[in-house]
């Protein structure tokens, strides 16, 4: 399958790409995994927004975030892959571009998440080591995790 990975800024986003965005972010987070939070939490504004696009849709996602934002360092947040196209590896190739592009684009070495503790294999196998004591965050069992390289 053949797929468009797009990067933008959020002033460069259309009115179509966001609310795709918002609209998968919606769809898994809110419905899919039963929790309720504010998802328009002002940090999009100054992320780069990573978008892998199959035609029309809207197949993965992820928010780059600069220093200073969620933590200290670097971070990548809202990772996420639509429910129509799991299981393809497209996941793996979405936090590769990420981490990439996270790397060179706020010239660091390190990066730190908050991860969905179910996630943290995954993470692992990306070189992310566990940090810290394991908390609720809406509901959801997460664990902090950073990247250094």
């Amino acid at each position: 399958m053949e797929l468009t990975w797009v990067y933008k800024a959020f002033g460069e986003l259309t009115t179509n790409e966001l609310y795709s965005i918002l609209q998968l972010r919606s769809e898994v987070f809110v419905v899919e995994q039963n929790c309720v939070y504010l998802d328009v939490d002002g940090k999009d504004k100054k992320s780069t927004h990573l978008m892998a696009w199959h035609n029309e849709d809207l197949v993965a996602y992820t928010r780059l975030v600069p220093q200073g934002i969620s933590f200290k360092e670097a971070s990548i947040g809202r990772v996420i892959t639509s429910p129509f196209y799991r299981g393809l590896g497209i996941g793996i190739t979405l936090l590769e571009k990420s981490i990439t592009h996270t790397l060179e684009t706020y010239t660091t070495n390190k990066i730190r998440i908050g991860a969905q503790l179910y996630l943290k294999k995954f993470y692992e196998s990306f070189g992310f080591t566990a940090e810290g004591e394991e908390f609720l965050e809406d509901g959801i069992a997460h664990v902090e995790m950073v990247l250094e390289r």
